[in-house]
């Protein structure tokens, strides 16, 4: 069944945009190497490292940690300030809101509905045995992955690319942004507030509400 027509589409990253959380940290905190995953996620997403390579690394760090462990981390769960606001907002517009993550599904399946959110995409991670594998099940959303969404999302919309607002804090996000109508670097790394059309410096939603259509 097509998706109903929107008037616009917003498009967000989801962890430390969405969400205040970076989910593959507190995932890699049950494995007791929290620190030397957010070292790592911090390269990648400054761009210094190639966001898939990176993914791959931190993910084998979760090698053994069962699977319950979804539970204690959704717990932790913060969404970012503003998050209701703006989904709300969108959706008085008459707008649609999209979440493309390079983090996990098996977090963002409880955290996009219970915000309100109309689609979202995200990894995931293979599991056996109620454990994690240390890998991911399928094809990683990166930096392209994460442009193709929003490109998707827009056409099911019935939607041009001028009609698509792009909301994220890291390299992975640039092509996303760049392909939108609006990028807005929010909560974000210092390449991705040169390269965006506008940057969010408070870290609240809130402030995106004045740029809605």
């Amino acid at each position: 069944m097509p998706t109903p027509a929107a008037r616009f589409l917003v498009v967000l990253d989801a962890d430390s945009t969405l969400i205040r959380n970076e989910v593959i940290e507190l995932l890699a905190d049950e494995a007791g190497r929290g620190a030397e995953v957010a070292a790592a996620t911090e390269a990648a997403m400054r761009g210094d490292v190639d966001f898939a390579t990176s993914l791959r690394a931190r993910v084998g760090v979760l090698s053994g940690v069962p699977t319950a462990a979804f539970g204690r981390v959704l717990a932790r769960i913060e969404p970012t300030p503003g998050a209701r606001e703006l989904i709300s907002a969108v959706h008085e517009r008459g707008g649609r809101v999209g979440v493309v993550s390079g983090g996990f599904h098996e977090i963002l399946d409880t955290i996009a509905p219970s915000l309100g959110v109309d689609v979202w995409r995200a990894n995931r991670l293979a599991t056996r045995d109620g454990a994690l594998t240390g890998s991911v099940d399928g094809a990683i959303v990166d930096a392209e992955a994460k442009a193709a969404a929003l490109r998707e999302w827009a056409a099911e919309a019935g939607l041009a690319l001028n009609r698509t607002i792009a909301i994220g804090d890291g390299a992975n996000d640039l092509r996303m942004m760049a392909a939108a109508g609006l990028g807005l670097a929010f909560n974000a790394k210092p390449a991705v507030r040169d390269r965006a059309h506008l940057v969010i410096g408070r870290v609240d939603l809130r402030e995106v509400l004045p740029l809605l259509p």
